[in-house]
């Protein structure tokens, strides 16, 4: 396993049977992606999504429920993509809001509407987010902790007796 990992969160949330994804610009091509992104310093899996989410689409996304860790290689990358993928919805869209750099549009699409663009999607994790999502996997978002230093330093207090 290599020594770094990018670590990632991403957004799937569906509406009368369309996800909403993001049309994105990656090394010329227009890709599609879930709304998704890196996890920043000192930021929460939680908050990464929803920050996230907001930055590239301008709706405010509400996790309801843990879909999974994907860990992904690119075949000619060196460091693995390990994404955290959350399901949830979404509210307050804000059309005025600048989407991030690199997002030309935001859609609404049909499982087989992405399943008809497998190539032209960013990673494969996007459309098996998808496929989990419609199979029913769901986690509660406890399943996924995040601890601070403090909240570590009081775990450990509380293992070692």
């Amino acid at each position: 396993m290599p020594r770094k990992i990018d670590v990632t969160v991403a957004a799937v949330t569906e509406t009368g049977g369309k996800f909403l994804v993001v049309e994105e610009r990656i090394n010329h091509r227009l890709l599609f992606n879930q709304p998704a992104g890196h996890v920043e310093h000192g930021e929460t899996l939680l908050a990464a999504v929803v920050r996230e989410a907001r930055e590239e689409t301008a709706w405010h996304f509400e996790p309801e429920a843990f879909l999974g860790a994907y860990l992904w290689r690119h075949p000619t990358r060196v460091r693995p993509i390990l994404r955290f993928a959350f399901t949830g919805a979404v509210r307050d869209h804000d059309a005025c809001q600048p989407l991030d750099r690199g997002i030309v549009r935001t859609h609404w699409l049909s499982a087989e509407e992405l399943r008809a663009r497998a190539g032209q999607l960013r990673t494969p994790l996007v459309l098996r987010c998808v496929e989990d999502y419609l199979s029913g996997q769901r986690q509660p978002l406890e399943s996924v902790a995040g601890l601070d230093r403090l909240s570590a330093i009081r775990v450990e207090a509380i293992t070692l007796g």
